[in-house]
């Protein structure tokens, strides 16, 4: 079998892993070995909390709506029925930011939903 000689490959290689490693402490920014667990360790734990990120904005909108809509004296599981047999399709990130920042219009809206239902 032939030889294969992989010095530049590797350097560039070592040299990458070295790169993505800048800034973490210790042996993890300067030796291949460790670097290269950690920067696998990393990309692992970015690609679990990119997922993780939206689970907790939904769960912080739910929040929001849940605290905006007991001032009206309802339940969040009863205003969403409501929304849905109202037929109004306004996702939670949109009730959460009305909630928060126009609570007026947001009281106008729970309403015009619980008119048609009482």
């Amino acid at each position: 079998m032939t030889r294969v000689k992989t010095a530049t490959a590797g350097h560039r290689r070592r040299k990458k892993t070295l790169k993505e490693a800048r800034g973490y402490r210790g042996a993890r920014s300067k030796l291949n070995r460790t670097a290269r667990t950690a920067v696998m360790r990393a990309q692992a734990e970015a690609y679990r909390g990119r997922k993780q990120k939206k689970r907790d904005f939904r769960s912080l909108w739910i929040t929001r709506i849940r605290a905006a809509v007991r001032q009206e004296g309802l339940s969040y599981s009863r205003f969403i029925n409501l929304l849905k047999r109202g037929e109004v399709t306004v996702n939670r990130k949109v009730l959460a930011e009305l909630a928060v920042r126009c609570p007026e219009a947001f009281s106008r809206l729970v309403e015009s939903i619980r008119e048609p239902a009482a």
